[in-house]
């Protein structure tokens, strides 16, 4: 199930191996767009391009390629993103403004342009429908597996790939996700729609703490299924994204489980989310799960270090599971063994309840394996 109207064609042009690595996402009618980008203050120069592309609303095609960031190259990386949207405009027979270009993989290294050059030379001909899942695959670097998922709402549709493994605390983090409906919604509503929603998906999930240079989120609207609720689009474009994040985060480089960090009893939203991205993040937290080891004790340090006056300790719960471990400043007897069976599961859920509030907020992070080491001691070699 896909929306109408998308095209795509993913290959292999020789960037670093044989393996996919460039796809073009095409829309046969000019998209209503909106976009979010990283907050690096480093962007890659896809970003630096994509941001004055998609400043005006509209988009028609995305063209991405994996194993090279086309980070930090200075000019020539500019100019390289701004060719590659001029020969997908040429092939296409549309405006290189409504072409966004996207790049991850290695940071620091020149884009082959040449390859890129022959690959997208015919793009046109090779471009087919029901091929996202493809194109999932294309965008791919450290990722274990293609992630994809499409949804129907009312008439239209709405599908979602992403690629993320490594370098994701999105305050949008690598992560790329390309978000396409055949939905007819209204120019006005897209971006802070897409805010809303990210804000309670993608920014509540981090791997490893660090935001990439290259962190995008682009849905495109080409109106061909008709008008639908609004509340009804949102809540299916909310559906896509929390898988498309659980994914990311189950995905992530040497990860053997899925955390979730739900906290409770809040003041605000917002003190919520800052502590179980405190807890998620923490390197003590995530080997004792990797580990199978019930040690709250890390969990309350997570929670403490965020130094906010206003969490009395005395109030603070603290639970694996369903089994509480720390309640109301004082320790928890219960079944060790149980315990580490529960956090021998591939998802496990901490609970926090602060105890002085009715907000909640919910982050979705990982364990810290040997494998992260491996992967990220020898990525560039």
């Amino acid at each position: 199930m896909q929306p109408q109207g998308f095209l795509s064609a993913a290959k292999n042009v020789g960037i670093k191996d044989t393996t996919l690595d460039l796809t073009v996402i095409y829309s046969t009618t000019r998209a209503r767009a909106a976009a979010m980008f990283t907050r690096n203050r480093f962007p890659g120069a896809p970003v630096i391009v994509g941001r004055k592309h998609i400043a005006n609303g509209f988009a028609q095609a995305l063209v991405i390629n994996s194993k090279n960031a086309n980070v930090a190259m200075g000019k020539q990386g500019i100019d390289n993103a701004i060719e590659t949207c001029r020969i997908v405009g040429e092939e296409l027979s549309i405006d290189s403004y409504d072409v966004l270009p996207f790049s991850t993989g290695v940071i620091g290294r020149r884009l082959p342009m040449e390859k890129i050059r022959a690959g997208l030379r015919g793009i046109k001909d090779e471009l087919k429908p029901h091929n996202l899942k493809l194109a999932a695959e294309a965008i791919m670097t450290t990722d274990m597996y293609p992630k994809y998922i499409s949804v129907r709402v009312g008439s239209a549709v709405i599908a979602g790939i992403a690629k993320g493994a490594g370098m994701i605390e999105p305050n949008m983090a690598t992560m790329l996700v390309y978000l396409m409906t055949d939905a007819d919604l209204p120019k006005a509503a897209l971006r802070p729609m897409l805010r809303r929603v990210v804000d309670r998906t993608f920014n509540c999930m981090s791997i490893d703490t660090d935001t990439s240079t290259s962190d995008t989120v682009v849905l495109m609207a080409n109106g061909l299924a008709g008008q639908v609720k609004l509340a009804q689009f949102e809540k299916g474009l909310l559906q896509v994204c929390e898988y498309l994040t659980r994914e990311i985060a189950r995905n992530g480089e040497g990860v053997t489980k899925l955390i979730r960090v739900d906290v409770s009893g809040a003041k605000s939203s917002a003190q919520a989310k800052r502590v179980a991205k405190s807890v998620v993040n923490s390197p003590l937290v995530k080997t004792a799960v990797y580990g199978c080891d019930p040690n709250w004790g890390r969990v309350i340090m997570a929670v403490g270090k965020t130094f906010d006056p206003a969490i009395e300790p005395a109030k603070v719960t603290i639970r694996f599971g369903d089994t509480n471990v720390f309640k109301k400043g004082s320790p928890v007897d219960c079944d060790l063994e149980s315990l580490r069976q529960y956090l021998g599961q591939s998802e496990v859920t901490i609970g926090v309840n602060l105890g002085t509030g009715k907000a909640s907020g919910r982050v979705w992070g990982c364990d810290l394996t040997e494998g992260y080491i491996k992967e990220n001691a020898y990525y560039t070699t």
